[in-house]
């Protein structure tokens, strides 16, 4: 028999399940109304740059989140990967307002040009970090 989650453990997963969810989909529209999820802004990104960094953060922060509900070595870790993910969300805006071009045009109506992927991700790293917090 193995370990019953209890409602913490359930909140954390879900959370980090929709930040990797939420970050393969739709995330942001364009100008010509197209759309670009988080694998996007990574390739998109020449040189690095605060969007590249802040997307591989979210999406390492998420899978690392999903795998820990399982390895019973990296239950530990719960926080930091929330943290992590929340992180890259944090240098993502950074990137959007700073950067020039498309990223800046998405900056400025950032809630505007926001699609359901965003929200989902938002919600995920809510719920991620509230699931991490009930022990640390």
């Amino acid at each position: 028999m193995g370990k019953k989650f209890t409602t913490m453990d359930l909140i954390y997963l879900c959370g980090m399940a929709l930040v990797t969810i939420g970050f393969c989909c739709p995330m942001f529209k364009g100008l010509f109304g197209s759309s670009a999820n988080g694998f996007d802004f990574i390739k998109n990104a020449k040189e690095g740059g605060f969007v590249a960094i802040g997307s591989i953060l979210i999406i390492a922060g998420g899978i690392a989140g999903l795998v820990s509900c399982f390895v019973p070595q990296l239950k530990g870790l719960k926080l930091i990967f929330a943290i992590v993910a929340l992180a890259g969300a944090i240098v993502l805006i950074i990137g959007f307002t700073t950067n020039g071009g498309i990223y800046k045009a998405i900056g400025k109506q950032l809630l505007k040009r926001a699609m359901f992927g965003f929200y989902m991700v938002v919600v995920g790293i809510v719920l991620g970090v509230c699931g991490a917090l009930k022990k640390a």
